[in-house]
């Protein structure tokens, strides 16, 4: 596995010299001395994240991670701030400058370890996170996917997807949509951490996309908890109209006029039960399908894979 990068930016060779003995059996470690140099660095190595002193000559922490922040395709990398015992203020002012933490010299390396390690999942977490539902995004998705694979146990992925999403969204614009969207995270958060336990993951592929890994032994019931909450809330996302109806009138991708069924979900799952799963591609790829297939019935409905190996 590739090691992660970090760029240490200090005046102070000695500290430069502690911080590559504590962090490069970890981290892959780039090394500046003040921050014009550090400036010059990022854009040919691309860091994770960056420890920087305070006080340094030429461009100081503060210069370093106001420009740093102030440029859209560097200011997602995270920024440590090394300060003295005497340097408050310009702690202060680093983080108001945009410095995500703070360490005080001198540092345990183990705390400084501790942070970095703190920092970079919260990153990553952040970043990969659906911007509308806060769900875990793909890169923790597929990191989840081979957790499950590499523990050798028994497990299964749902996928999820609305059907009719398209067309509601025509019908009642993309705020009310966005409303939909967040209503189904919460219920699938509440349903799949009842029947499942806290550890079971939730994740946000996009658009109105879910996955849940749970244990093969509950999977069936979490799908079906999920099918009779939807239905009890769905209600509440149409006018009277609609509702009373009990469709939508709205257009095909042709753009010929269509009567829609109200909201509802396709789930397919994909288990080791039945199967082996020694892959990431292969979850991505049987999900795909048996999603496809769920679909086509048009109403609430959750589909295994029952082939077997």
């Amino acid at each position: 596995m590739q090691k992660q990068k970090i760029l240490t930016i200090d005046d102070d060779t000695d500290i430069l010299d502690v911080l590559d003995l504590t962090l490069s059996e970890e981290f892959e470690i780039f090394q500046a001395s003040n921050g014009q140099e550090g400036l010059q660095l990022i854009q040919n190595k691309s860091p994770d994240l960056i420890v920087c002193d305070c006080v340094m000559p030429v461009m100081n922490g503060r210069e370093f991670c106001k420009a740093v922040k102030k440029d859209l395709l560097l200011q997602h990398i995270p920024i440590i701030m090394l300060t003295g015992k005497g340097e408050v203020k310009d702690m202060v002012g680093g983080i108001n400058d945009g410095a995500d933490d703070y360490l005080v010299k001198p540092f345990e390396p183990d705390a400084l370890l501790a942070r970095i390690r703190m920092v970079l999942r919260r990153t990553v977490r952040s970043l990969d996170a659906n911007p509308l539902t806060h769900l875990p995004g793909n890169t923790s998705i597929m990191e989840e996917f081979q957790k499950a694979i590499d523990a050798k146990t028994s497990f299964a992925v749902g996928y999820a997807d609305l059907n009719k999403f398209k067309i509601y969204n025509d019908k009642y614009g993309f705020e009310k949509g966005d409303e939909v969207i967040r209503e189904v995270a919460r219920l699938l958060i509440r349903v799949v951490h009842a029947t499942a336990g806290t550890d079971a993951f939730i994740g946000h592929v996009g658009g109105d996309d879910f996955i849940f890994i749970t244990d093969d032994a509950v999977i069936d019931r979490v799908c079906q908890n999920i099918i009779d909450e939807l239905d009890l809330i769905v209600p509440r996302f149409y006018n009277e109209e609609d509702l009373n109806a009990g469709y939508v009138v709205g257009k095909d991708r042709l753009g010929n006029e269509i009567k829609t069924s109200l909201l509802s979900i396709s789930i397919g799952i994909v288990s080791n039960a039945s199967q082996a799963i020694t892959h990431v591609a292969q979850v991505g790829e049987i999900g795909a399908e048996l999603k496809k297939y769920a679909k086509s019935f048009h109403k609430n409905i959750f589909v295994r894979d029952k082939r077997k190996d």
